[in-house]
């Protein structure tokens, strides 16, 4: 039997902690979380959901493979206390995308803990830190209110709106930099 984390999908991810949480490169397990976030309309339609369970897995591998071709993606967050893994964030980029952008989806009963803010703080200061990124913006789809309020916790404004070559028209609100951010 493998020992915890043996199991991580992506061995160029890092280990982040927070107070609360471990952030970590995703696991096959992980994979049946996401597949219950896209399947449920009210908490996927942000990210283009709901999809099929088939779709949903698709997204998990992509998310994966970003690893792979970018050398950076999304973290599974994973509460510090129960060991169980409680959304994700990171920095995501596909092709197509106008420069790269920090993301976060809570799963099924971890929203309004303030985790998302928690983990996704982390992942921006390992993205500046460690990535040398100068630069990251959040893209968010009109009407996503908790994602713009999050966003805008965190320090984000409104920039622009765009077409997003996925998820049609789509708002970007820029995060400061490094400088202030820290």
């Amino acid at each position: 039997m493998a020992a915890p984390h043996d199991r991580c999908l992506t061995p160029n991810a890092p280990r982040l902690e927070t107070e609360r949480l471990i952030l970590r490169g995703p696991e096959p397990e992980d994979a049946e979380k996401v597949i219950a976030f896209y399947a449920d309309k009210d908490r996927s339609w942000g990210f283009g959901g709901p999809i099929s369970r088939a779709d949903a897995w698709r997204w998990f591998a992509l998310s994966v493979g970003h690893w792979a071709m970018r050398g950076y993606g999304f973290l599974t967050m994973e509460l510090k206390e129960s060991g169980e893994a409680c959304g994700m964030t990171g920095i995501w980029d596909p092709d197509g995308w106008p420069e790269p952008e920090i993301g976060w989806l809570m799963f099924d009963g971890f929203e309004g803990k303030g985790l998302a803010m928690e983990g996704a703080l982390r992942a921006r200061q390992w993205a500046f830190e460690d990535l040398g990124f100068t630069t990251l913006t959040s893209n968010i789809l009109p009407g996503n209110d908790r994602s713009v309020a999050l966003a805008e916790r965190m320090g984000a404004w409104f920039e622009k709106a765009y077409d997003n070559p996925h998820m049609g028209h789509d708002h970007m609100y820029r995060h400061p930099g490094p400088e202030a951010a820290s």
